[in-house]
């Protein structure tokens, strides 16, 4: 299984990430904010995640790391 890692400290919340992923499980976390006063990235059903790290080739700033 698939398991996407974010650093949320340096994620600017521009949300580039969930316009990519094909399963819809990037999302903003709404509920927190980092110390830069952005939402960061995260994945809602890690479950469902297929590995195709198109998250992270999208990422303007290299927060985003998948693991296979």
């Amino acid at each position: 299984m698939a398991r996407v890692i974010f650093d949320e400290e340096r994620c600017k919340g521009c949300e580039l990430c969930a316009t990519v992923c094909p399963k819809g499980i990037v999302v903003m976390a709404r509920d927190r904010m980092n110390s830069k006063g952005y939402h960061p990235a995260t994945v809602i059903e890690m479950d469902k995640c297929i590995g195709c790290a198109f998250c992270a080739r999208i990422c303007p700033d290299v927060v985003i790391e998948v693991e296979k």
